[in-house]
């Protein structure tokens, strides 16, 4: 009878991390994947013609790049073929009256064009992004390292002590804000706000929602220092160069299993059966699940969590891929080489449309983020053509209706509903690309359904691993009485974008349970906090 130090269930970002730290510390590792592929998210397809590789869904690893998870095993990585593609203007904005406004990794280049769009907007840039840049070492611990724990309490009081207690009030305050107050009281130019408006959607949250603000200045610095970066053929790639470090160092992957069952005995896990009956034995069991799927699956009537309220999960996520028969010819040259370019008029449009799928709704002029990775990564199709990857944050899971009144729906995401959904999104496109017609080769739309069908752990469509509102955040995600990634049963290790620190591609609660369980040195974790900083500066 085969018996593991730990099994893993199933293999996104969190647990691909937690895998290749434990697996080159000598652990023996199994990690169980109910799909054909590993990689959750990270998945990689010709999904319109051959020849044109497409992200299906996440696609950008700038939470990779900056976090600690890269610091750790990036040159690991690296060996194994993981390579990353970059951009000089990382992102942009263009409005439907056809301005835009392009972001550098220049802060000087920056400062200057946010200056001509707005008197002093720029060096209110550079006045947010360098607080952010100031603030890294107490901000990113507390984005990145366990909260509930010694570590943080003592975190805090050396800023205390550093800020005063009247200062370090202050900090968390502002904190709080809503990226909505954020940009009106700190930006005159509509255009500077309009770059912004849309990121909080990235994180989960909406204009209006609280610490908006703060998520947004961290992303506007960490795209400012490492860009928005792809994956060197694909996201499937990182993948695929985790797989081949886990194999390495001796760990077992094994796809198309699907738990059904986690066994506990006595308030202690003692490993997993399978939907075939199979009985797989583990010292630990860390699972990458949503926390529905974990505690009304897949314990059944073992021990639970005290906690009165049900998990919310948030708004769904559309996604949809083109395949061009040339460059894209942008109206605004300034686009040729951005990374990602965000189709918004500014903070009401964005308030707007993920209100609208908040409630049920279609939206009638949705957020539309557009990457453009083959200007990056040539490899991405054939020479001369192009691909389009474009996700809409604010989609309804289910559907009560149409915020335009013109799609009608039996309130589930048919293929009808989804296709006149995407000729909407299209018709916004197309206005802004000369000749969009004649370079249109094909399309592939993906609904908040389809998704979910591809990915268990996207319920209705959620990327983000539950609504990200306050109450389910930071110490309290999933939910209140967790304590950092511990669950009720003794062995058992809850990771994913449904705990902290949340969404992304960063791989935080997988390295945090890996540290955990490898009992790190004080040391060891200092030399990991400073190659970390050493990277984000």
């Amino acid at each position: 009878m085969a018996k593991f130090d730990h099994v893993i269930i199933g293999t996104g970002i969190n647990a691909l991390v937690a895998a290749a730290m434990l697996s080159r510390r000598g652990d023996k590792v199994l990690m169980v994947e109910r799909e054909d592929r590993i990689g959750g998210c990270m998945r990689t397809e010709e999904i319109t013609l051959p020849g044109f590789h497409h992200d299906v869904m996440a696609a950008t690893f700038v939470l990779f790049l900056t976090g600690p998870a890269h610091a750790e095993l990036g040159e690991d990585l690296a060996k194994h073929g993981l390579e990353f593609c970059h951009s000089p203007h990382p992102t942009a904005v263009l409005r439907p009256d056809g301005s835009s406004l392009v972001l550098s990794m220049d802060r000087a280049e920056n400062v200057a064009a946010f200056n001509a769009a707005g008197a002093g907007d720029g060096d209110q840039h550079a006045a947010d992004v360098g607080r952010i840049e100031q603030d890294a070492d107490f901000l990113f611990a507390l984005l990145g390292q366990p909260l509930w724990s010694a570590k943080t309490v003592t975190l805090l009081a050396n800023q205390a002590r550093k800020r005063g207690m009247g200062a370090l009030k202050a900090w968390f305050g502002d904190a709080m804000e809503p990226s909505r107050g954020w940009l009106e009281t700190r930006y005159t130019s509509a255009s500077v706000q309009a770059l912004w408006a849309p990121w909080c959607l990235h994180v989960g949250l909406t204009p209006e929602a609280s610490y908006g603000g703060q998520m947004s200045r961290v992303i506007a610095f960490a795209l400012e220092a490492a860009g928005a970066p792809v994956v060197k053929g694909g996201a499937g790639q990182a993948a695929a160069a985790f797989r081949s470090l886990i194999e390495a160092n001796g760990g077992i992957i094994r796809t198309g299993v699907d738990v059904t069952r986690i066994m506990v005995d006595g308030g202690k896990v003692h490993g997993v059966i399978t939907a075939d009956q199979e009985q797989i034995y583990a010292e630990s069991v860390i699972a990458s699940t949503a926390p529905g799927q974990l505690y009304e699956g897949l314990l059944l009537e073992d021990p639970r969590p005290e906690n009165p309220k049900k998990f919310r999960h948030g708004r769904g996520n559309f996604q949809l891929h083109y395949a061009l028969d040339g460059p894209v010819a942008w109206k605004d040259d300034a686009l040729k080489d951005v990374a990602l370019i965000h189709l918004a008029d500014g903070i009401d449009s964005v308030s707007k449309s993920c209100n609208e799928a908040e409630r049920g709704l279609l939206p009638e002029v949705p957020t539309i983020c557009v990457g453009q990775p083959h200007t990056m990564d040539p490899s991405r199709c054939p020479e001369g053509k192009a691909v389009l990857w474009l996700q809409i944050p604010d989609a309804p899971g289910v559907i009560k209706g149409d915020a335009a009144g013109k799609i009608t729906s039996d309130g589930t995401w048919t293929e009808e509903t989804r296709e006149a959904f995407a000729d909407r999104i299209e018709a916004i496109l197309k206005k802004h690309i000369k000749g969009f017609a004649k370079l249109k080769l094909a399309r592939r739309a993906y609904s908040p359904r389809d998704l979910e069908t591809m990915n268990i752990n996207l319920v209705g469509g959620d990327p983000y691993g539950g609504a990200c509102a306050l109450d389910q955040f930071f110490v309290w995600r999933p939910h209140g009485g967790q304590v950092n990634n511990a669950t009720p049963v003794k062995g058992l290790h809850h990771i994913g974008a449904s705990t902290h620190p949340g969404p992304g591609l960063g791989g935080g609660s997988g390295f945090n349970v890996a540290n955990a369980l490898n009992k790190v040195t004080v040391s060891d974790r200092v030399d990991g906090v400073k190659r970390w900083l050493g990277i984000i500066r």
